[in-house]
C-alpha cells in the first residue's frame, strides 16, 4: 500500500489495509470506527464513540502519518465526514497522532517564526473575528466575551463565569470611579461597559476589527454610557503616550498576536501609556514549551492556517522576562489553564447544539474548522500543551508610589 499523495488498493493492498487496522484495534484500543468505500468497516477500539466515513482510497493519505494537522486538513476540506461530538473527535485524533508521530524530535514550533507589520496584523485580526457577529453571538455568552471565563467555584454557568471574569480583572487592577482606563483588543465592548457601569470608570477600548467596533459602538449607546466610554478602531503603536495616559491597562486575549520578537516593544507602548502609580494586566495564553514555544502532534500549523494567521505564543518567562525589560514589575502571576478548559468546552458545547443554524451563516468548511478548532483546543489546555496567564504590573522603579497594591492580595477575592 503506497503511503504518498495517492493510495491505491488491489485485493493484496486492501488486505495489509485490513491487517494494520486490526493491528491497531489489538494494541491501542482507539474508540473509532472506520467505514470505508467498499462498505466495509473497522473497528479501532471497544465500543467506538467515532466513525470516520472515508469515501475513496485518496482520503487515507490524511491518515498517514495520522497528525493532528493532517487529520483536520482532511476534515475541514471534506474529503471524509466524522460522527459524533466534537471532543470525542478530537480525543480519538490526539490517539492516532501519538501513534504516528516518533517521541524524538515531535514537536513542532506552535506558530512558524512570521512576520509582523499593521497591514497583515490587521488582516489576521479581520480574517479571525470578522466572520459576523452572528455568527460568534451563538455560541458565546450574551456578553459575547471572547476569552478565558473565570470559574471560582467551578460550578457556575458561562455566563456567571464571564462577568466573574471581567469583576476578577477590574478589582485586580483596583479600579476605581473617575479612573481612565485603556482596553487593548477590546472585542465587543463587554469589559470597558462593565467598568463604567459598576466602577464608574472612564474607559477606552480599542480594535482592530470592524465588525466588533461596530457592534461594541452600538452596545455602548444602548447601555447609555457614551460619555463614559469610547470605541476606536485603533492600533495600539498610534496610541501616544506623550498626550494620552492611563490610570489603569488591560489586554485581554490580544498579546498572542503581537509576535515574539514584538513583545518588547509591545509591553514598553504599555509601560509608556501608563501614568505612574497606575496598573496593568495582562490575560494571554502562553505556551508551556520554554525551549521553542510549541504544541505536539501538529495541531499548531493547523491553527496557524485556518485559525489564528500570524499568532505565536510565548512561554510566560519570555513574557515575563519582557515586561521586566520594558520597564514593568510582575507584582501578580495567575494561572488559569483549568478555567479556559472549561471555557473551551462551554464554548464547544454550545457550537454543537446551535450545528444546524451556523450551517446557514457560514460555508461548510468554516463551519468544520471553527468546529475542530474550539473542541481541538479545549483538548489542549486540558492536555496543558499551552496555558494562560494573567499577569499584574506596574511601573518598575523604588518609589512607593509606583505600586499602589495593598502589602496583600487578599484585596483581588473581597
Amino acid at each position: 500500500m503506497a503511503m504518498g499523495n495517492t493510495v491505491s488498493t488491489p485485493i493484496a493492498e486492501h488486505s495489509m489495509l485490513a491487517r494494520l487496522l486490526s493491528g491497531v484495534g489489538r494494541h491501542h484500543n482507539i474508540p473509532l470506527r472506520l467505514a470505508l468505500w467498499n462498505g466495509s468497516q473497522h473497528d479501532l477500539g471497544t465500543s467506538p464513540r467515532v466513525t470516520v466515513h472515508l469515501p475513496s482510497p485518496r482520503a487515507l493519505r490524511y491518515f498517514f502519518p495520522p497528525s493532528l494537522d493532517n487529520l483536520a486538513e482532511g476534515y475541514v476540506n471534506g474529503h471524509f465526514d466524522v460522527q459524533g461530538p466534537a471532543q470525542d473527535v478530537v480525543d480519538v485524533a490526539s490517539r492516532l497522532a501519538h501513534l504516528g508521530v516518533p517521541m524524538q524530535g515531535r514537536f513542532a514550533r506552535l506558530f512558524s517564526p512570521t512576520h509582523h507589520n499593521r497591514t497583515e496584523d490587521s488582516s489576521a485580526i479581520e480574517y479571525h473575528y470578522d466572520v459576523s457577529n452572528a455568527f460568534y453571538g451563538l455560541w458565546l455568552d450574551s456578553q459575547m466575551v471572547y476569552s478565558c471565563a473565570y470559574f471560582p467555584h467551578g460550578t457556575e454557568t458561562l455566563a456567571q463565569a464571564q462577568t466573574a471574569k471581567l469583576d476578577h480583572i477590574l478589582t485586580k487592577i483596583m479600579l476605581r470611579p473617575g479612573e481612565r482606563l485603556l482596553d487593548i483588543g477590546c472585542g465587543w465592548g463587554a469589559l470597558v461597559i462593565r467598568a463604567a457601569e459598576k466602577y464608574g470608570a472612564r474607559a477606552l477600548g480599542i480594535t482592530l476589527s470592524n465588525r466588533q467596533y461596530e457592534m461594541a459602538r452600538q452596545r455602548v449607546a444602548q447601555a447609555g454610557l457614551s460619555e463614559q466610554v469610547e470605541i476606536r478602531l485603533q492600533d495600539y503603536r498610534d496610541l501616544d503616550g506623550r498626550h494620552e495616559v492611563f490610570d489603569k491597562i488591560t489586554s485581554v486575549g490580544m498579546f498572542e498576536h503581537v509576535g515574539l520578537n514584538h513583545l518588547p516593544h509591545y509591553f514598553s507602548r504599555i509601560s509608556a501609556l501608563l501614568k505612574d502609580g497606575g496598573l496593568v494586566l495582562n490575560h494571554g495564553i502562553t505556551s508551556t514549551d520554554p525551549g521553542s514555544g510549541s504544541t505536539p502532534l501538529g495541531a499548531a500549523r493547523f491553527i496557524d492556517k485556518y485559525v489564528f494567521p500570524n499568532g505565536e505564543l510565548p512561554h510566560i518567562s519570555l513574557a515575563l522576562r519582557d515586561m521586566q525589560s520594558a520597564g514593568l514589575e510582575a507584582l501578580d502571576v495567575e494561572c488559569l489553564r483549568r478555567h479556559y478548559a472549561r471555557t473551551l468546552s462551554e464554548w464547544a458545547r454550545n457550537y454543537e447544539e446551535s450545528a444546524d443554524v451556523i450551517r446557514t451563516l457560514v460555508d461548510e468548511t468554516t463551519y468544520r474548522v471553527w468546529r475542530i478548532y474550539l473542541a481541538g483546543c479545549a483538548h489542549a489546555f486540558t492536555q496543558n500543551w499551552v496555558s494562560l496567564y494573567q499577569i499584574l504590573a506596574c511601573k518598575a522603579g523604588t518609589g512607593e508610589a509606583l505600586n499602589p497594591t495593598p502589602w496583600s492580595r487578599s484585596y483581588m477575592y473581597r
